[in-house]
């Protein structure tokens, strides 16, 4: 198989383990491991999150213009930072399956611009990468923040 090949098949791999791994019994509703592993206060959508942003790379090494980046960064961002918010985010990560989202978005760009990656293609999904990473650190502070101000609130009593 053809390392191209190799990269978009462990993007959709990874993908459908995030998001659509199993069905809830009784239902048709798919859930993959990103709203489970979500329910880990703090960290846990940070690392679903990073492990969606492989997608990304895998997106920028087929060299596909910065908006669909840029849209498949947006999504990281807002499944991240939704995901943050305990039971209520992980229920929209159910919903929302931003790591399909992504997958759709490369297959649909993916045969349409043949150009080399320039230092300027790579600059920016390094700093969305970066942008991606200091919003979701900047959650899990939040998180914590409001766990221990919750926690002090509730020992004062």
């Amino acid at each position: 198989m053809a390392e191209p090949l190799k990269r978009l098949n462990f993007a959709k791999i990874l993908a459908k383990l995030l998001d659509r791994q199993f069905n809830i019994p009784g239902t048709s509703i798919q859930i993959g491991l990103d709203p489970v592993i979500g329910l880990i206060p703090g960290i846990g959508d940070f690392l679903t999150s990073l492990a969606g942003s492989t997608i990304l790379l895998v997106a920028a090494q087929y060299h596909l213009p910065k908006i669909v980046l840029f849209r498949m960064g947006i999504n990281i961002s807002i499944n991240g930072l939704i995901g943050a918010i305990p039971v209520f985010g992980d229920l929209f990560s159910i919903w929302f399956k931003s790591n399909v989202r992504n997958i759709e978005l490369l297959e649909k760009h993916i045969h349409n611009n043949k150009r080399s990656s320039t230092f300027g293609d790579w600059a920016f999904v390094g700093s969305l990468f970066v942008g991606i990473v200091v919003l979701l650190i900047g959650s899990i502070l939040l998180t914590t923040w409001l766990i221990k101000a919750v926690w002090e609130k509730v020992n004062s009593m």
